[in-house]
């Protein structure tokens, strides 16, 4: 199993480390958080990094062939913006398509019940994204719907406030965990690593913590960590042996082979 930024997993194979009685049905279990990003189109709390890099290259020649086109105004111009058009977004489908079935495999590979991403509602004033890259984030988002309920695996959005600035391991929240846009150093404890993976996590812990709040859920939920699973109260519990885990949760930047 390949971390890789750039690592796009497109296979099915379950590794049971748990047995049918012990997977939870309901809104509860295993999460498996994600951050979609432009620098970084997913990352998530298993510390998979699935770079951006090719997502904005086509999406920028999207737009260049299309607002060229445009310009030209004549009938055969529309007509190649047609065709244009049509060949580089199934370029960016297949970005998103590849990149919405890693997701699901590593949620698969971590036995996880639920993917949690953060609420996408206003994410291109948050980030500054083109309104291509908010278009995609939210065809990622379907797509990975699409393909986890074939898994039987719930898809689900939680609020965002403050999961970039909170440290996830100990909950400190300030402006200043965030000295650059790729680093995340909590003032409090410490704590270093990539800014998008430590938001990863925070979205992950706030679909679990939830749980503890919601009568329709049991409350048991966890979080899924490259190295094991963590619950609210801090509980670890280690994958078991012969998992693979190649990399511990520890700082890291988003470079080859990122530790969790």
């Amino acid at each position: 199993m390949n971390n890789q930024p750039t690592a796009y997993l497109c296979h099915r194979q379950r590794i049971r480390w748990k047995n049918d009685a012990e997977r939870n049905t309901a809104e509860d279990g295993t999460v498996l958080g994600v951050d979609p990003g432009i620098e970084n189109l997913a990352v998530t709390s298993t510390a998979y990094f699935f770079s951006g890099r090719e997502l904005t290259h086509n999406l920028r020649e999207f737009e260049k062939v299309r607002t060229g086109l445009q310009q030209t105004g004549t009938q055969s111009g529309h007509r190649t913006l047609e065709q244009s058009s049509g060949r580089e977004l199934c370029c960016v489908r297949d970005v998103l398509h590849r990149v919405s079935n890693a997701i699901v495999d590593v949620a698969l590979r971590h036995e996880c019940d639920i993917i949690a991403f953060e609420d996408l509602t206003d994410i291109r004033d948050r980030t500054g994204a083109s309104w291509g890259h908010k278009w995609a984030f939210r065809t990622l988002y379907e797509q990975v719907e699409y393909e986890a309920e074939a898994e039987s695996i719930l898809v689900k959005q939680v609020g965002l406030a403050y999961t970039s600035k909170r440290c996830s391991e100990c909950g400190f929240t300030a402006d200043e965990n965030r000295p650059a846009r790729n680093d995340f150093h909590c003032v409090n404890c410490e704590s270093e690593a990539n800014a998008d993976y430590n938001t990863a996590k925070n979205i992950g812990i706030r679909y679990v913590r939830r749980g503890q709040q919601s009568s329709r859920l049991t409350g048991n939920s966890q979080l899924a960590l490259q190295s094991g699973t963590v619950t609210p109260s801090g509980g670890f519990t280690a994958y078991p042996e012969g998992f693979e885990a190649e990399f511990m949760d520890k700082p890291h930047s988003p470079r080859a082979n990122p530790s969790g």
